[in-house]
């Protein structure tokens, strides 16, 4: 079933290949509906109370390095793999798109169900990569001003952070002979090297993640591109495609090195603050809503990489605030997937009524385009963290379980929240308030087509906000899991 799902996107790649170009968009949201029946089995199929990999499948592929085609699921995968049956149709919703943007699309789509059910880091890294190709071409090729610069930085970030971490597997593979998930956390409990490879190795794998997520200093390629891309390419890159970095970091450097971590935890816990509040500060500073949204989009995976930090701090630790930071680390990469890409989707909205997407372009937009302010109303607040919403759920329970590991760096951190709140306000000011700008006089307000997708993305904000546990049942057998690991 796991390879059907990755192999469905593919063939509609091909499908669309020999398509009519007015018929494409129409056969990528039918085969989009056909994964996300494939990925609704896979929910049902999955046992919640067993812990481990649910759902194997192993064949040999390269016996002679000990790569098998090895593709399993656990909570953490489950929750990734709907989240990208999610993301993806709302993208193709967001804009007309011609048939090479569709099967690069839908070749993404499936290069990420690929790595977030891969269990051998030979075929892992191959979907990883594959992943990337498309984003640099879509950027590349559709984007909007200084496109060639903003995916050349995209390219040469990612690759070279792709190379650290494949020499470092490499190194793993010649002194331990595998290249299983399973295997090495296993040995990782006693550690996985020795000596000046260890720190190499985790230097390399943690260059890889930190550019993939990204966490300060490695982050300076994402305002470009997201700036950039397409509106339906932004809103895969921050809903789906950052969250391989966070994934790469729970799957294989807290498992794989557990004594490095706790080291180094101190430095690690002070880039997750740095971008927390210097992410939300320079969103602060930004006058175009994109680059404003996408330096958020760092702030909260900060967030994410806080608590998956600071539970690996102390080797003491209290299992239930380790679980407790665990499961919003889980629900918020979920939350702001859901919530970052409807805030892209917005500011799409408004930039094809107006022609730019400065805040300063706009004003008074609440007399005009109620529901639209409405609307993007609740994704802002969502995104800030109010109660009753998805994304408070998540900042919550990082918050409270990272306060009993690292106090200090936590409440340093706060700062963000408060920073993050001033910014949603400032632009809920600047854009809906006020006397309504001249150039706004012509809006039309939601359109029909336009609510088909607000709508339902709107109603499981506040679904997972006031019901969320099943969100948290997808996980709970995972997170107890990986906390007795980490503990």
């Amino acid at each position: 079933m796991i390879t059907a799902l990755i192999l469905l996107p593919i063939a509609g790649v091909l499908f669309v290949g020999v398509a009519r170009q007015n018929s494409a968009r129409g056969i990528v949201l039918g085969f989009n509906a056909l994964t996300a029946i494939l990925a609704i089995m896979l929910w049902r199929s999955f046992d919640t109370t067993a812990p481990g990999l649910q759902l194997v499948e192993r064949h040999a592929w390269i016996p002679a390095i000990g790569a098998e085609y090895l593709v399993g699921i656990d909570g953490l995968s489950l929750l990734l793999v709907l989240l990208t049956s999610v993301i993806f149709p709302f993208a193709f919703l967001a804009q007309r798109s011609s048939r090479g943007f569709c099967a690069l699309m839908l070749l993404m789509q499936s290069a990420l169900y690929g790595t977030f059910t891969a269990q051998n880091f030979v075929l892992w890294f191959l979907f990883y990569e594959m992943s990337l190709i498309p984003a640099f071409l879509l950027i590349r090729i559709w984007g909007g001003a200084n496109r060639d610069r903003a995916a050349t930085k995209f390219f040469v970030y990612t690759f070279l952070g792709s190379v650290a971490m494949l020499l470092s597997f490499l190194g793993i593979y010649f002194a331990r002979g595998t290249f299983d998930f399973a295997a090495l956390a296993g040995l990782g409990k006693t550690g996985l090297l020795q000596g000046n490879l260890a720190w190499l190795a985790f230097a390399g794998i943690f260059l890889g993640l930190a550019v993939k997520v990204p966490l300060f200093p490695f982050h300076t390629w994402l305002p470009d591109a997201y700036e950039t891309a397409p509106i339906g390419v932004s809103m895969v890159l921050t809903g789906v495609l950052s969250k391989m970095g966070v994934y790469g970091f729970v799957r294989l450097l807290l498992p794989l090195f557990p004594h490095e971590i706790k080291i180094v935890g101190p430095w690690l816990l002070g880039l997750a603050v740095c971008s927390i509040v210097l992410a939300s500060l320079a969103a602060w500073a930004q006058s175009d809503l994109k680059r404003m949204i996408a330096y958020l989009s760092i702030n909260h995976l900060g967030y994410c990489m806080l608590g998956l930090f600071a539970v690996t701090a102390r080797s003491t630790s209290s299992l239930i605030d380790m679980q407790a930071a665990l499961s919003g680390v889980f629900m918020q990469i979920f939350n702001h997937g859901i919530t970052a890409a409807a805030l892209f989707y917005f500011v799409g909205l408004l930039e094809q009524r107006r022609g730019l997407r400065g805040i300063d372009d706009f004003g008074g937009l609440m007399q005009r385009t109620p529901l639209l302010c409405g609307w993007m109303s609740v994704a802002m607040f969502s995104s800030l963290g109010l109660p009753g919403l998805n994304g408070f759920i998540g900042e919550f329970l990082i918050f409270k379980g990272s306060f009993a590991f690292a106090a200090s760096f936590t409440a340093v951190a706060a700062i963000g929240l408060l920073v993050t709140a001033i910014v949603f306000m400032r632009a809920i000011q600047a854009l809906f308030s006020g006397p309504l700008a001249a150039s706004c006089n012509t809006f039309p307000d939601l359109q029909r087509s336009e609510k088909w997708v607000v709508v339902p993305v709107t109603l499981l904000m506040f679904a997972v906000g006031l019901a969320p546990q099943f969100i948290f049942s997808i996980f709970n057998t995972t997170v107890i899991q990986m906390a007795r690991l980490f503990a």
